[in-house]
């Protein structure tokens, strides 16, 4: 999600520093706002000078030094816990002292990962969803130690990006994924048990729910080893069963089909 988060700061008149771990993820990231962007031209949602400023906002990085200067930085790393400790405690040592670090976590506490820092009241939530250029909604998840000021910046940022922000109170799976993943996961059950194909579990949702994608191609496009992150996350800090991943989920990661991003999921996709 982040080419999607940097796509839209510089669409919303930031400068923007995107950062990946290597050439080649940064080359992908930046592919793909060019298609976007290339897409938005056909339809006349944007001009030629429209995409070329979006550009011409947009540096791309691999060291993490490069965001030195920044003044918001938003991660969207993997959802690992381990993974964003470790991030969030290198960008404290790197970035600014006055910044403001967000995480785009759709599950982690982030009164954790503040606690990782040596400015818990500057870190909170800047939860975007997925398509980022697509999806209005920005959950704004404020830990025990987020200040009014850094809130007050993130939603100011937010609107500035065109975005509707919505202020979450920290909590395993914040509102969004608390309500969604628990619907996902009885899709899975569901398949697992054997009560309909992929299709028409779908199209049952689609056409009797009024919903524009089923869950389980919600699911492949979030990706299941995401989504499965996300349900344990639920699972252990809740510790209520109805959060209890369906075995299927972890089947179908240790063979690596993740969705829309592995080419197999529920689904498959050329």
């Amino acid at each position: 999600m982040g080419n999607g988060i940097a796509q839209v700061c510089a669409a919303g008149g930031c400068d923007v520093v995107m950062t990946d771990i290597d050439d080649a993820a940064v080359n992908r990231g930046i592919n793909a706002i060019t298609k976007n962007l290339d897409r938005m031209l056909a339809k006349q949602k944007i001009t030629a000078d429209d995409k070329s400023a979006i550009l011409g906002r947009l540096k791309t990085a691999t060291a993490l030094d490069a965001v030195a200067g920044c003044d918001v930085v938003v991660e969207a790393a993997t959802e690992r816990v381990d993974l964003k400790l470790k991030i969030f405690a290198d960008l404290d040592r790197t970035v600014q002292p006055s910044a403001v670090l967000a995480s785009n976590t759709s599950s982690i506490s982030l009164t954790r990962i503040a606690a990782a820092t040596r400015r818990p009241a500057q870190v909170i939530g800047m939860h975007f969803f997925n398509p980022v250029p697509v999806m209005q909604l920005v959950e704004l998840i404020r830990a025990i130690q987020t200040s009014d000021a850094t809130f007050e910046t993130v939603q100011a940022l937010a609107q500035k990006i065109g975005k509707t922000p919505v202020e979450v109170k920290n909590s395993p799976g914040f509102v969004a994924n608390r309500i969604l993943l628990p619907m996902l996961n009885e899709a899975v059950y569901c398949l697992y048990e054997g009560l309909a194909k992929p299709e028409d579990i779908d199209t049952v949702m689609k056409l009797g729910m009024a919903h524009p994608l089923g869950p389980l191609s919600l699911a492949d496009l979030i990706g299941l080893d995401t989504c499965l992150s996300i349900l344990e996350v639920l699972y252990d800090g809740f510790k209520d069963p109805k959060y209890r991943p369906c075995p299927l989920w972890r089947e179908m990661v240790d063979a690596g089909q993740l969705g829309r991003k592995s080419g197999r999921g529920f689904f498959v996709y050329g």
